[in-house]
């Protein structure tokens, strides 16, 4: 199943893809995709209200605003330099357990929305990356176990400003958080929809021409590796999302280094999960 949602920013509803393309309005379902939804069964339940309801579900028309295909989790856990010759390019060493740093949930934008360059921004870069939606309460996981726990996997990209990142004094967060950074979607395909999360190809083109093409096989630490090492040290809650990490290809790593600029247009995709279209456009007061 794939679950999206739809509408005005702030007020949307929760929907459906089928597997023929239509998208169809499930709000008489009576929830949102939230932390409970997830926590609570909620996409079995929701199976099983589809098999009586589905004939009389509206019709979403096709240029319906698409929002995040979740409401706001608790957090967003990202893994960094998890592709080999992403670190090789970024000037970095590959990680000997995985490189964690969080990114705000106000970044959460939908899967075609403007992406805005932030005020004082020189080095705004992109990042495709497969997300993982987190099931169930997760807390000292066993990599055995980790797949258990996951819902389902969305298109993330993970929008980055360098010089906040890399050359301001602290965290990582500085660089990840600002608002439209992490556009979402288009859906969450659930779990039984993606037959092996670290296998699948990933893309990003920036105003028509290829700058990232890899596969997940290059994770330097894979999806259930990942999933018990972040439960170590957090719990992990329903609908919280893990961004899996970048393939190279960004535009840190190019010779000299290329970062987005109003009118830039970003596309991007991963098998199985869609495509995401954002056009980028200068801070305005």
């Amino acid at each position: 199943m794939k679950l999206i949602r739809f509408g005005e920013i702030n007020n949307e509803k929760p929907g459906v893809q089928l597997s023929n393309g239509n998208k169809i309005d499930v709000s008489g379902f009576g929830e949102d995709y939230t932390e409970h939804f997830f926590g609570s069964d909620g996409i079995a339940r929701l199976k099983k209200w589809l098999n009586d309801n589905e004939s009389k579900c509206a019709l979403v028309a096709k240029e319906t605003r698409l929002g995040s295909p979740l409401c706001r989790p608790s957090k967003i856990v990202c893994v960094g330099l998890n592709y080999a010759k992403h670190a090789a390019e970024s000037g970095m060493q590959i990680p000997k357990e995985p490189v964690l740093f969080f990114k705000a949930t106000s970044s959460i934008i939908g899967p075609n929305d403007t992406v805005i360059l932030p005020k004082g921004s020189t080095k705004s870069d992109w990042e495709v990356e497969l997300a993982i939606v987190i099931g169930q309460k997760a807390s000292y996981v066993s990599e055995e176990d980790a797949l258990d726990y996951v819902a389902g996997y969305v298109l993330h990209n993970d929008i980055s400003e360098r010089a906040f990142q890399l050359e301001r004094e602290g965290q990582w967060v500085k660089g990840k958080s600002c608002d439209t950074f992490a556009p979402l979607g288009p859906f969450i395909a659930t779990k039984d929809e993606i037959k092996d999360p670290n296998n699948l190809n990933l893309w990003l083109k920036l105003n028509g021409e290829m700058m990232q093409n890899s596969s997940t096989t290059d994770f330097v630490f894979n999806v259930q590796e990942v999933i018990s090492y972040i439960s170590q040290f957090m719990t992990l809650l329903p609908g919280d999302v893990i961004s899996t990490g970048t393939p190279f290809g960004v535009g840190l790593g190019l010779t000299p280094p290329m970062y987005l600029k109003e009118g830039d247009v970003m596309e991007l995709g991963i098998e199985g999960l869609g495509i995401s279209k954002q056009n980028v456009i200068d801070y305005k007061a």
